[in-house]
């Protein structure tokens, strides 16, 4: 009852929408869901949703939230660019940015709050950077005053504050380990250090920024590998368990954070690198069965992926490695060409077929025995209509071919009939000359 009752409560700060939302939406923020009353994705994010509801609103944000069946309000949701579901979206003024994060009520409140928040937010003192420098992983800072590269870096910040916060500070408010070679700058701040970005070497300033929103390791899972795919850049993986406290599954991961620390100045642009844990998803992203612990890269432009042709003992043999995928020596395995488009295709039927018989082969028989079951009835039926109508065929043939035979020898019972008729005929007129010829003796 309590459960129903906070569910309930929770449901009251979430408005439903109608057609009047397109005209009244502009005077304020909100933060909507866009979904299908069918779709099992969005009932498993409706209690979700609704517990964002309530923490907007105890907390005193100006972000409404609301929801909208895209179904029933299909010309509105077009509108918002709504291509599946459930789609959230956060609506201010003119602007619809989308959320590409996972589903769960601390990182969609934390999308809410940063997109509805000032673009470039500015850090007037050491003790707010600090603060702030706490509480993000990764953050960008622009030091200096009106610039070109301020309004790049604004133009930037427009498109990809949906990944990442975008500050601005003084020169004096900076650690005073920082040192810049010179103003203005754009930084960003990460694992435990600093990097300023160099047009030169670094090339555009938004390709610069999306490459540099992630940590330089990261615990990979499905969505931050979709994520990362952005980047452009290759992924080292090491494919591992983790509760598994073994000294080979400690070492690749140690060796993956090594190389992505003291190589980072050798590799950061081309390489991205973390561990992922488990074979499960990795195994059907290259539909092959790894055994962990293991080492691959991916590339996930074109689904290629790159396996190490001898064991990874140390650093330098990962370091090795890399070198050779750089170079081109290393064998590409994968990729999108019409061969593995096809694998693919099998792939997942085989899979999505075994999965449904191991949850539930009653469901599995009647999903596909069913249809098979219908199938072979008509072909059998279409094989044995087929048979019969040859055999009809063929003695319907003999039957006409004695027939034309009868009447060839004896003729129809028509002429047979015309026959006796005729000679009947003939009978008669013999005897009527005899007769006459009778009468004319006597005469």
């Amino acid at each position: 009852a309590v459960l129903a009752h906070v569910v309930a409560s929770g449901a009251g700060f979430v408005e439903d929408l109608d057609e009047s939302f397109k005209e009244n939406r502009k005077d304020d923020i909100w933060l909507v869901d866009f979904y299908a009353p069918w779709c099992g994705h969005c009932k498993k994010l409706e209690p979700v949703w609704n517990e964002v509801g309530t923490e907007m609103r105890n907390m005193g944000s100006p972000v409404k939230v609301g929801k909208m069946d895209a179904t029933s309000f299909s010309s509105i949701a077009s509108e918002f660019g709504v291509r599946g579901y459930p789609t959230i979206k956060l609506l201010k003024g003119d602007l619809a940015y989308n959320y590409r994060g996972p589903r769960t009520k601390d990182d969609i409140i934390e999308f809410a709050n940063r997109v509805a928040g000032p673009l470039i937010r500015p850090l007037p003192s050491q003790h707010m950077f600090e603060h702030v420098q706490k509480r993000h992983r990764v953050l960008f800072v622009y030091v200096g005053g009106e610039s070109p590269l301020k309004e790049k870096y604004i133009e930037v910040a427009s498109e990809l504050i949906v990944y990442t916060y975008f500050f601005s500070a003084s020169e004096d408010v900076l650690p005073e380990y920082v040192t810049l070679p010179e103003l203005p700058a754009v930084m960003v701040f990460k694992d435990g250090t600093y990097f300023v970005y160099d047009e030169y070497e670094d090339g555009d300033l938004s390709s610069w920024i999306n490459r540099e929103r992630f940590q330089g390791y990261l615990h990979v899972d499905g969505f931050t590998l979709y994520e990362l795919g952005d980047t452009g850049k290759l992924v080292a993986i090491a494919v591992i368990d983790d509760k598994n406290t073994s000294v080979e599954h400690t070492r690749l991961k140690s060796i993956i954070q090594e190389v992505a620390r003291d190589y980072r100045d050798h590799f950061h642009r081309d390489f991205q690198f973390g561990h992922m844990d488990g074979n499960d998803y990795i195994n059907s992203l290259l539909m092959d069965d790894l055994t962990i612990p293991t080492i691959v890269v991916l590339n996930t432009s074109n689904q290629q992926y790159f396996l190490p042709d001898r064991h990874i003992e140390s650093t330098e043999d990962m370091v090795q490695f890399i070198n050779n995928i750089l170079d081109g020596t290393a064998e590409a395995q994968g990729g999108d060409g019409l061969l593995q488009r096809i694998k693919r295709i099998i792939y997942d039927a085989k899979s999505t077929i075994v999965s449904v018989f191991k949850s539930s082969p009653l469901l599995g028989c009647f999903l596909f025995g069913l249809p098979l079951g219908v199938i072979s009835i008509m072909c059998y039926g279409i094989c044995t209509a087929d048979t019969e109508g040859e055999v009809f065929e063929h003695e319907g043939g003999a039957k006409k071919e004695n027939g034309d035979r009868e009447l060839t020898d004896e003729g129809s019972e028509e002429e047979q009939e015309e026959e006796k008729n005729g000679k009947y005929t003939e009978l008669s007129d013999g005897e009527l000359k005899q007769k006459d010829i009778m009468e004319k003796k006597k005469d």
